[in-house]
């Protein structure tokens, strides 16, 4: 009798080789990343933890190519980012890469569908393919019913869920987000972390997420620790034994 094939291990598609970066203030010089060198993998949620001021949304910025290294290579989805052009790494950001912030980014005088459409446009999309995208973007993250909604319209955990449907309309190979849970309650953090980690098992997209809020560790494939710009630990958290809520919003 044969034996099922065994599953194959996840790709990597990210990769930091003995990364540093510093910044200058005046005479003074200050060391943010120390020589980092890491992994990711497609289809896994990683979260990089620490206090703030670490470095964390430092790394996010120089693997997600919104910034540069001072010495070392980012190696995303095979493409060594530092031999980009300007040109070129604004396109690879734009076909390849979503990002979710803390502060949602939202347009006041859009409502939620208007908000993930947008974008779209620059990806070349006809306006029919855009809105098809938009809508199932909206529906996954548990907005369908409230996506003629203007932004003040939402509560605060709706307003973040619409800046992920807009990462995750572009079909990201890469998703990157910077604290998104911490201007949220704790229920609501909850239900935008798993909605993360759904879309890395799902779309089989390599999603990163820097937060200093430790309620978010049980819910990540991997946790990074980071401290002083030098990653400390590198551990797979046990699995939360509390069921994963649903996509409802909150009360109060």
């Amino acid at each position: 009798m044969n034996q099922p094939s065994p599953s194959p291990a996840p790709s990597i598609s990210l990769q930091a080789r003995n990364v540093s970066k510093s910044f200058t203030s005046g005479a003074v010089r200050a060391t943010v990343l120390h020589d980092l060198t890491l992994d990711m993998r497609a289809g896994e949620l990683t979260l990089i933890s620490g206090p703030s001021g670490c470095g964390k949304s430092t790394l996010l910025a120089i693997l997600s190519g919104l910034q540069g290294t001072d010495s070392g290579h980012v190696i995303a989805l095979g493409q060594d980012l530092s031999v980009l052009d300007k040109r070129a790494l604004e396109r690879f950001r734009l076909h390849h890469t979503g990002f979710v912030f803390q502060g949602f980014n939202l347009f006041p005088a859009l409502n939620a569908l208007e908000q993930v459409e947008l974008p779209l446009s620059y990806l070349g999309l006809t306006p029919v393919e855009a809105r098809r995208r938009a809508r199932a973007s909206l529906e996954e993250v548990g907005l369908g019913p409230r996506m003629g909604l203007r932004p003040s319209e939402l509560s605060g955990g709706e307003k973040q869920r619409v800046a992920i449907a807009r990462a995750l309309a572009k079909e990201p190979d890469l998703l990157f987000a910077d604290e998104p849970t911490s201007a949220l309650d704790s229920a609501n953090g909850q239900i935008i972390i798993d909605i993360l980690h759904r879309i890395a098992r799902t779309h089989g997209t390599t999603v990163l997420c820097v937060s200093h809020d430790p309620r978010l560790v049980g819910h990540a494939d991997r946790v990074l620790g980071m401290e002083d710009g030098r990653i400390l630990s590198d551990r797979v958290p046990s699995p939360l034994s509390t069921p994963t809520p649903g996509i409802e919003e909150p009360s109060a």
